[in-house]
């Protein structure tokens, strides 16, 4: 029996984790929930924030590209692929952080403007998703905070198609080291104090 369910989640009872909620109704928003688990310290114990309400429009256009680019790297570290589905989808606690920076860049968004979002997301570093992660989810993390401070920023930084004239295509991120799977490796085997 697998270790992880999904898109890398920990099956360990109590484990930190992201879900991604899918309503059967097609025209119903898409939530998406950090669950602290038992590891999140005395502020966080069995706590569970909504981060995301994403119109199902705006999630149809960026899901594709998430799964693709999480279903790479579950594959690099021998982990089954992961599937959005309706219901519950469990994800990685690292994952979630980087859906939730695509997400939030494109809650505010047209239909339209999604592409561009995906593509300078996509040529964005784990390393660099998880930071911009910790600086919004601090300033304005849950799912009543849109349009403001870093949540607002992530928008109009990965939307901003007028830095793509000169060249229609963001760089491709650079293949990952070894380096990059081991911290994703020892990050994902921490196991709290």
């Amino acid at each position: 029996m697998s270790d992880h369910v999904d898109f890398g989640a920990p099956t360990a009872f109590g484990a930190h984790h992201f879900v991604v909620e899918i309503p059967v109704a097609a025209k119903d928003a898409v939530l998406i929930h950090e669950d602290f688990g038992f590891g999140g310290g005395e502020a966080r114990r069995e706590t569970t924030e909504c981060r995301v309400v994403l119109a199902r429009e705006l999630w149809a256009r960026i899901r594709d590209e998430a799964r693709r680019d999480f279903n790479a790297r579950l594959k690099t570290n021998k982990l089954k692929p992961g599937s959005w589905t309706t219901g519950r989808v469990k994800l990685d606690r690292f994952l979630g952080r980087e859906l939730c920076i695509l997400a939030w860049a494109a809650e505010l968004a047209s239909p339209d403007e999604c592409p561009v979002i995906c593509r300078k997301w996509l040529a964005l570093r784990p390393e660099e998703r998880w930071w911009l992660y910790a600086k919004t989810a601090s300033e304005a993390g849950l799912s009543d905070q849109s349009d403001r401070g870093w949540r607002k920023a992530l928008y109009c930084a990965l939307s901003d198609a007028s830095s793509m004239a000169a060249s229609p295509k963001v760089a491709p991120r650079r293949k990952q080291d070894t380096s990059d799977l081991e911290l994703f490796r020892l990050l994902n085997s921490e196991t709290p104090a």
